[in-house]
């Protein structure tokens, strides 16, 4: 295939290791090392990872880092827009392509970049506004919010050339909202699978004195719309029948919000000696945490995007509890347990039924990394990627 010089828009500090931060990071990388020119525009912030043969243009900082942060911020308006001038600055200076943005705010600029540079747009589309602002509480009052994230998802799509959904869901949602097929493209994140060859668990194992517990695990971020005190409350009905297990919530980042009304729950519901939360950890550590779980969590009961965690817990070869909403990719018995959408005594149960079970659960923890690596590797997946540009500029 032939070589093109892609913009990637990251409205988000970058390269990070979590959530849709962490596949337009290894997007990147991977279509960098397979000979294209991949140039990253993004936040002045971000940790020392690899990202391949890709080229970082960042803007400029605003005064004292504020870290990694999650959600809406009133920085965050300066920042896209100086994301914009430099996004078109890279566009004409590095003769792009095509340029491909991600999340909204990544795609808002990418859209005023395509007015202004007159190159096709690709947008990745991860999740929906009307799913996630609300939790932010950052407009005010709620209904504000809800005026706003309606009002994304009516205009995002009408700019691209061409729509990447990450789920089916969303593909759905477009078709339904009157996006043509000729469109949208439904491509996966994906994993890479070299990253889990060599996890080993004895540091951490001695670190938390782990001993023979089981331990149930929860990696990812606090925001509200993870429902982590779903995850609390599951593992109370887990303490009742099982008083030895722990829980490890491994977080990537410090300072969230949330984290505080995490560890307060914990409290209140008496359970605060079995409930670790640990945080930040490097990306390479990641491996490592996941390889002392007997049983993976993924508590969130509204998710039309593909989360990351979950391709985590596959490829580490974990057993996997998930409320149906969030189960992409994955079936019922087969390579993970699905339980109804909001019922976090359900979810406790399942993760009961696969700590006594070890068949079980090594049978299901066996076939989710088979489904990972049949279907979400990204030397695959770049190839779907590869032939959406090559349509886009053959159509010019």
């Amino acid at each position: 295939m032939k070589s093109y010089s892609i913009a990637m828009v990251a409205a988000c500090p970058f390269p990070v290791n979590y959530g849709s931060p962490a596949a337009i990071r290894e997007l990147s990388e991977i279509l960098s090392e397979i000979g294209h020119e991949i140039h990253v525009v993004t936040y002045p912030d971000g940790e020392n990872l690899s990202v391949g043969n890709a080229q970082l243009h960042r803007v400029s900082r605003l005064g004292k880092s504020s870290g990694t942060k999650v959600g809406p911020s009133k920085q965050k308006f300066v920042l896209d827009f100086l994301l914009l001038i430099k996004l078109c600055q890279v566009v004409w200076r590095e003769k792009i392509d095509i340029i491909h943005a991600h999340n909204y705010e990544g795609g808002l600029a990418g859209v005023l970049a395509k007015i202004v540079t007159r190159k096709p747009l690709v947008y990745n589309s991860v999740n929906l506004m009307s799913e996630e602002l609300a939790s932010y509480a950052f407009f005010k009052p709620a209904f504000v919010g809800r005026w706003v994230a309606a009002i994304l998802d009516w205009f995002m799509p009408i700019f691209p050339d061409h729509i990447v959904t990450v789920t089916s869901d969303l593909y759905d949602w477009y078709i339904k909202h009157g996006i043509s097929p000729k469109r949208l493209t439904m491509v996966p994140c994906g994993v890479r699978p070299a990253m889990f060859d060599r996890a080993d668990p004895t540091k951490f194992l001695a670190k938390y004195s782990v001993g023979s517990r089981p331990v149930v695990m929860y990696t990812g971020i606090h925001n509200t719309f993870q429902r982590v005190d779903y995850l609390l409350r599951a593992f109370s009905v887990v303490l009742k029948e099982e008083p030895s297990a722990l829980l490890m919530v491994v977080s990537p980042i410090t300072n969230e919000p949330n984290f505080p009304v995490n560890v307060e729950l914990a409290k209140s519901l008496g359970i605060s000696d079995n409930v670790i939360f640990i945080g930040p950890h490097e990306l390479e550590e990641l491996p490592d945490y996941l390889a002392m779980a007997t049983v993976t969590v993924v508590p969130r009961p509204e998710c039309n995007g593909h989360p990351i965690k979950l391709l985590n817990y596959m490829m580490a070869g974990k057993p996997i509890v998930c409320f149906a909403a969030a189960a992409k990719g994955v079936q019922h018995l087969h390579d993970a347990l699905i339980v109804p959408n909001h019922d976090s005594q359900k979810m406790g149960e399942a993760v009961l039924t696969l700590l006594r079970d070890p068949a079980l659960a090594k049978r299901l923890g066996a076939n989710a990394k088979e489904t990972v690596l049949n279907n979400f590797d990204w030397q695959i997946l770049a190839k779907k990627i590869e032939a959406i540009y090559d349509e886009l500029l053959l159509e010019r």
